[in-house]
């Protein structure tokens, strides 16, 4: 498997390192840069998360995972990352197209490593500069435009609804990786009698999406990241690419 084309960040790198638990939540440091030696973005990407020594290393794979595959089907526009901690999905996603404009990272405590990592990110990636802000605050309060691309990647519960709703009332381009399926905030709808709970509010979401006048795709990141791995992505029909 090349470097540039690697299907899951679990499998050994082929540099003769050994592979390991990309959901391990401890913090990537600079002891694990001779994991990613490769010329790939996704390489150069750890490695600057190794030298900011602040970023769970289950961070790194699943805003990797999730920004490559939205960035399959959604060009362009602001990014606005809800939830989004330390926004590193944000970032990747501009790394990946550098057509956006800028990315905002709204969460309602920004840790304070975020601005590490930014720094380190902009080290490396200086067209990076003054095109990032981070918002603390209600994620409601921040107007959205109907050109965003909404990301959010395990915004627990009803967060996830809540995006969803926010991205679909301003006709924006959405991507959620859902997590914290919990019954008492979040609809299962008319599913649960033939799908396991977290499932059927997943499907209910993506049901909803499409009856807003969404195009809905389903897709998957790998297992060995998280076990609640589901992507849903989103685009009103009139702009959905085919």
């Amino acid at each position: 498997m090349s470097k540039e084309h690697r299907s899951d960040p679990a499998l050994d790198p082929g540099n003769g390192t050994p592979s390991f638990d990309p959901s391990s939540r401890s913090r990537l440091t600079a002891f694990d840069l001779g994991r990613f030696t490769g010329d790939s973005l996704f390489d150069r990407l750890a490695r600057v998360a190794c030298r900011a020594e602040c970023l769970p290393r289950k961070e790194l794979y699943e805003a990797w995972e999730v920004a490559r595959r939205v960035r399959r089907h959604f060009r362009g526009g602001r990014v606005v990352d809800l939830a989004g901690g330390h926004g590193l999905l944000a970032q990747a996603m501009l790394l990946l197209d550098d057509s956006s404009p800028e990315a905002l990272v709204v969460d309602r405590i920004i840790p304070a490593s975020a601005s590490t990592l930014h720094r380190t990110l902009v080290d490396a990636w200086p067209r990076l500069m003054d095109r990032v802000r981070f918002i603390e605050g209600d994620m409601g309060a921040v107007p959205l435009e109907e050109t965003d691309i909404v990301v959010s990647s395990h915004a627990c519960g009803a967060l996830t609804d809540a995006v969803l709703r926010l991205a679909s009332d301003a006709r924006a381009r959405v991507a959620v990786l859902p997590c914290c399926h919990d019954v008492e905030s979040c609809d299962p709808g008319v599913f649960s009698g033939w799908l396991d709970v977290p499932l059927a509010i997943d499907v209910t979401r993506a049901a909803r999406l499409e009856a807003r006048g969404y195009q809905v795709r389903t897709l998957t990141i790998p297992a060995s990241i998280t076990p609640k791995n589901r992507l849903l992505i989103g685009a009103p029909r009139a702009s959905a690419s085919n």
